[in-house]
């Protein structure tokens, strides 16, 4: 009762408040889109009213609306994460709606974008959803399915033209052979170093944990490494290498020279190592003296405790190292393109310098979304009980 009377909302939830908040000053404050007569020139901002149709901005302030109240007072967690998902998808077609609605008839120069109000809109629906999902606390499995749902819908907008107008879908138009090209690219560089780190780096983190006195010598070279500014490392990878590419025989050939994937590559693995070293030491410091002996009373080897015993147990935490790397690889991996190195990079930095910012959201939302999936996927994974089962046993 005491909390009745200092605050007129006793039922009101403050996660919600903050999100509530949000959605409203982004619905009714910020634009909703940006026209230009051009890819370069400054565009003129629009509100949501002479953004759409009255009819779709009339029902989208009714699902904001709806979803705001939703969010501020308290409720069943579930209701909260199917409004915020209605609310992304109305979202994504008004934004639709808007590009078509503002682009002239046959006018292939006028481009519409997304402004900071829709950006705000879709930040706070997206972490309405979180919050939801986090106090539903699905099962790793069920959060999977998820995720492959809303990559579904994403995809099924993406096919059915809803997007076309926009301007970074026109760029995409303008560019699909050579996307598809740095998509490839920047996974290789992303999960190869991440492949290459896992070889380097559990044998090595294996190593630390039994010889102490390396372990602090290794792990503080490569902290050293950590910081260091990324494109400084690249910048200072591109001589040893030349180097190599010009002195050594077929090392050019297999694609090892100054510039291109192969100094970006090995930055991305050094700054790989940390992650996996030390979270590999931690997992194994972590088991349980009591199982070893208990190991070592049924006559296990070393060995064979290592691979039957400390590896099961220490692997959860291990995968929280690989999953730290994947995505940290996946941000950095944008920056190669400084060295010829392709990836996403190519359109952020084209797009810089071009002063066309719809070209740099061509490189940067999928380098987003890879990230954001890569995060969720291996979460998951830590968390299924594949990998729980040893730590109980």
């Amino acid at each position: 009762m005491q909390r009745a009377s200092h605050w007129p909302f006793p039922y009101y939830d403050k996660v919600g408040a903050l999100i509530a908040a949000l959605l409203a000053y982004a619905l009714f404050a910020l634009p909703f889109a940006t026209f230009r007569a051009n890819r370069i020139v400054p565009g003129d901002v629009r509100s949501v009213l002479d953004a759409l149709p009255r009819t779709w901005a009339y029902a989208l302030y009714a699902l904001i609306g709806i979803t705001v109240c939703c969010a501020f007072f308290r409720n069943d967690a579930r209701l909260r994460l199917g409004l915020a998902l209605v609310g992304l998808a109305a979202l994504a077609l008004a934004i639709g709606s808007a590009a078509s609605h503002l682009t002239p008839v046959d006018n292939s120069y006028a481009r519409v974008s997304p402004a900071s109000g829709f950006w705000l809109l879709a930040s706070g629906l997206i972490l309405m959803a979180t919050d939801a999902i986090a106090r539903l606390n699905p099962r790793p499995a069920l959060r999977i399915v998820l995720l492959f749902l809303a990559l579904g819908v994403v995809a099924a907008t993406l096919i059915s033209g809803q997007w076309d107008a926009l301007s970074v879908m026109k760029e995409y138009e303008n560019r699909r052979d050579i996307f598809w090209t740095e998509a490839g690219r920047h996974i290789q560089l992303a999960i190869g170093s991440l492949f290459a780190a896992t070889l380097v780096g559990i044998p090595l983190g294996v190593l630390c944990y039994k010889v102490d006195r390396l372990r602090a010598g290794v792990l503080n070279s490569l902290n050293i490494v950590q910081t260091i500014p990324s494109i400084a490392l690249f910048g200072l990878l591109i001589a040893p290498l030349g180097w190599v590419a010009a002195n050594i025989p077929g090392a050019s050939e297999i694609g090892i020279r100054g510039i291109g994937m192969a100094p970006a590559f090995v930055a991305l693995l050094l700054y790989s190592l940390l992650p996996v070293v030390s979270n590999t030491v931690v997992g194994l410091k972590g088991v349980s003296n009591a199982v070893r002996e208990a190991a070592r009373g049924l006559g296990m080897t070393a060995t064979q405790r290592l691979f039957k015993i400390d590896f099961p147990l220490a692997l959860p935490i291990i995968l929280t190292g690989i999953r730290i790397v994947l995505v940290q690889n996946i941000g950095l991996a944008t920056i190669a393109a400084l060295i010829g190195g392709g990836g996403f990079g190519v359109f952020v930095f084209q797009g810089i310098g071009q002063t066309a910012m719809d070209l740099v959201l061509l490189g940067t939302i999928p380098t987003v979304i890879l990230g954001f999936t890569a995060a969720i996927l291996l979460n998951a994974i830590i968390e299924s009980n594949l990998f729980n089962r040893g730590s109980r046993a």
